[in-house]
């Protein structure tokens, strides 16, 4: 039975691959998914572009477990070698834009659905398929979730070659502005907003939170981009700057802006606050079990939807995050065996609470 999941999921892997199903412009693929669901057996429900699948005999009084990945795609770099939307099987791998990230760990989820939804488990059980994880959209998972009701436990499929993502770093982006005062650049005359900013900038290249993570270690700055001055003879009186936060789970996302605010002349403005760290304790009976199976808990420096997730997640899929958003990106058969025998394996009996 299982391997007829698995030649399933093959298969349609690779008709995934020939829809393109860039973020936000996911109709299609989500309308072809609608279909193949049906055409399964399965009595799928929509909202947006986003696909999900409750197990029959769904109980109230139950944990619910939410098996979950995404549909959307990055758009392909110029350095394809070949039609990212033309699937390749060739030396054990199926080459195609998604085919890693995130089409792998998502057809390798639906086996997994389809399999234990035929047994009886202590939990309800739901598959969703779901839109822009790749921006982080409003029209994803975060739209779906109030339809969805309690959610106990998830499972996020992204490529994490079958071992436990058992802690997430979340995401910040900061604008500074540095302010200045304008002067002719042939007197003294003027603040030069850039040379204002120069000890700010080496201060987020340097300062190091006092919090560090057994998985994820520090919380780690990156200033990514600086403008200022539009003209050779004329001194800045502004200059501005943007810096990548990624934060690990001993922090909020807020904490860290408000101490760093605390510390820097400038003023500084978070996007947003709301691509939080995630973790999961290694005493929950998902990470036990899986222990137990042999597979290995990490951190994760990269960001899915389990920022948008405010119940207990674990992340865990075929493929490898290196091949993601790569020309070329591919994943090997042999992976997807693998990830839906060892969903299973994890899944099956396992006993959570409400």
């Amino acid at each position: 039975m299982i391997n007829n999941f698995i030649n399933d999921s093959i298969d349609l892997l690779k008709k995934l691959i020939a829809i393109p199903s860039f973020s936000k412009e996911e109709k299609a693929v989500a309308d072809f998914l609608e279909e193949r669901l049906k055409s399964m057996g399965l009595e799928p429900e929509r909202l947006l572009n986003n696909i999900w699948v409750t197990a029959p005999n769904y109980q109230a009084d139950r944990p619910t477990l939410l098996l979950n990945s995404h549909i959307d795609t990055v758009k392909p770099s110029d350095n394809w070698s070949a039609d990212p939307f033309v699937p390749l099987e060739k030396d054990g791998k199926i080459i195609g834009l998604g085919s890693n990230d995130a089409g792998g760990p998502l057809v390798s989820l639906l086996a997994a659905f389809r399999y234990l939804s035929q047994k009886e488990q202590s939990y309800n059980l739901i598959f969703a398929a779901t839109a822009e994880e790749e921006i982080s959209g409003a029209n994803g998972i975060i739209a779906l979730l109030p339809k969805l009701g309690e959610i106990d436990l998830g499972v996020i499929g992204e490529p994490t070659q079958m071992q436990m993502a058992i802690a997430e770093k979340g995401l910040m982006v900061i604008d500074g502005t540095v302010e200045g005062k304008a002067g002719h650049a042939a007197r003294d005359e003027g603040v030069n907003a850039i040379y204002k900013a120069l000890p700010i900038i080496d201060f987020f290249q340097k300062y190091k939170f006092e919090k560090e993570s057994e998985f994820l270690g520090p919380v780690k700055m990156t200033v990514t981009g600086i403008q200022a001055g539009n003209q050779h003879n004329v001194v800045p009186d502004q200059c501005t700057f943007m810096v990548d936060v990624r934060v690990n789970e001993c922090y909020s996302n807020q904490e860290v802006f408000e101490i760093l605010q605390s510390k820097v002349d400038c003023q500084l403005k978070a996007r947003s606050y709301r691509l939080n760290s995630s973790s999961i304790s290694q005493e929950h009976p998902i990470v036990k079990k899986g222990i137990s199976l042999g597979l290995t808990p990490f951190g994760s420096p990269t960001l899915s939807d389990q920022a948008l997730m405010k119940f207990t997640t674990l992340k865990i899929g075929p493929g490898d995050s290196a091949r993601s958003h790569t020309a070329d990106e591919f994943i090997f058969t042999q992976e997807i065996k693998e990830g839906v025998e060892k969903y299973i394996k994890i899944l099956d009996g396992l006993q959570i609470t409400k």
